[in-house]
């Protein structure tokens, strides 16, 4: 009898779900996946000359590579005018891969090597001012190199186009978004400015490259990109939880949803003190499951008290919490949520958290499916997903808990058939 092949396989049998192209855990000098997407999108130079003219949307990069000596630098494309929507995803809904590639490869990196420890010469100052400006900058950059022409793609990180070190650089003087100018001068606490930005209004990815940059902070230093992304929505995630563990609980299960990027998005809420969960499925032929056979799905979770470890899933999992504590705050309920992502093979590419968060967020907005009976509630989310819901359980801890754990209610309605 021929048994029939398993259609999923757990997170430890898929080295690059584990490691993203991050931690190198197949032993390689670079990750074969991201090797793979570099020469596919190989492309004739973008500029033909050292010298180049643009408007920074704005934006800057810091590498991690040789961390605390990295590069750092601004990013700018050679072209003037209103840049702003190149490096801001929260503006980003309904664009596609080819779109967000499009524009994103067109962001020339310059390089400069700092130690993120000294904020000290000319360029390291303006990559700071770069940073701070609230709207596009005009600047020169002369490279000591033509920039390569290839995408630069990150897990955590929004691609970006070729790069070289830089030469020279001038900027005009950028206009200073008088709120984050504050905080560099008053000299907050990074979590304190973080914080604060946050409540003014400011953008998160305005705030992340604010942390990179080395804005914040008694002592300023600089931050790689990856981590600050990560640091930021960790920051602003962990207090929107405080406070929402101060809230009624809510009385009634939720389900919100969305789809996007051929990523399907599933946010079920139901009556609990705070817990929180992201699991992802991963089908073949996507980015981190590139020539597997089988679905791989797997997550973290934390309850009331939160974590004691980083979440192996990585930044995805403080992306969408704070997505959810930013919603439940806003409604001033709190909840036990749990984050379903299952990623379909239109998804061939990494372009960054701000997808998770973005989308968790944009899924949010939506008005909810509400139900009375968790069973329903149950059977409504199954009907959204392709993976049958009993897979979904079998990973989740939060699932499993809600649908077997035993609540006071059953022990009450016990007690009183034994009193009597």
């Amino acid at each position: 009898m021929k048994v029939k092949p398993k259609k999923f396989i757990s997170l430890d049998e898929s080295i690059c779900i584990k490691c993203r192209g991050a931690k190198l855990l197949c032993g390689k000098a670079r990750c074969p996946v991201l090797v793979r997407y570099y020469k596919n999108l190989e492309a004739k130079p973008l500029v033909e000359k050292k010298v180049i003219f643009g408007s920074s949307p704005p934006s800057v990069f810091v590498g991690r590579n040789g961390y605390p000596k990295v590069y750092a630098g601004p990013m700018l494309p050679p072209l003037q005018g209103d840049t702003s929507y190149m490096d801001t995803p929260e503006l980003w809904h309904g664009k596609g891969i080819d779109d967000i590639v499009d524009f994103r490869m067109k962001l020339i990196r310059g390089k400069y090597r700092i130690d993120v420890r000294r904020v000290d010469g000319k360029i390291a100052e303006y990559t700071q001012e770069i940073a701070m400006a609230k709207k596009p900058v005009e600047m020169e950059v002369e490279f000591e190199k033509k920039p390569r022409g290839v995408i630069a793609l990150y897990d955590e990180v929004q691609p970006h186009g070729p790069s070289a070190p830089i030469k020279k650089l001038w900027v005009a003087n950028p206009k200073v978004d008088k709120r984050i100018e504050k905080v560099f001068y008053d000299e907050m606490k990074a979590t304190e400015a973080v914080l604060w930005l946050y409540e003014q209004g400011l953008f998160v990815s305005s705030i992340q490259k604010a942390f990179s940059a080395g804005i914040f902070g008694i002592e300023k230093k600089f931050v790689p990109t990856r981590w600050s992304i990560t640091a930021v929505d960790d920051i602003i995630g962990k207090k929107l939880v405080n406070e929402v563990k101060q809230y009624p609980w809510l009385n009634e299960y939720r389900i919100y949803y969305t789809k996007s990027l051929d990523n399907l998005w599933v946010i079920f809420m139901f009556p609990s003190s705070w817990q929180y969960e992201l699991i992802e499925a991963w089908y073949p032929n996507t980015t981190w499951n590139p020539l597997g056979k089988k679905i791989v799905m797997y997550g973290d979770h934390e309850y009331y008290n939160g974590r004691s470890s980083y979440a192996t899933i990585g930044g995805c999992y403080y992306a969408a919490r704070l997505a959810v504590a930013e919603k439940l705050r806003a409604e001033k309920k709190q909840a036990g949520a749990v984050v379903l992502r299952e990623i379909h093979p239109g998804y061939i590419m990494p372009v960054g958290v701000w997808n998770v968060r973005e989308n968790v967020r944009k899924a949010l907005r939506n008005e909810p499916k509400k139900f009375d009976d968790l069973k329903e509630a149950i059977l409504f989310i199954s009907s959204l997903l392709h993976i049958p819901i009993k897979k979904w359980i079998e990973v989740s801890e939060l699932l499993k808990n809600v649908l077997y754990q035993r609540k006071l209610d059953d022990y009450e309605s016990i007690l009183q058939n034994s009193i009597i």
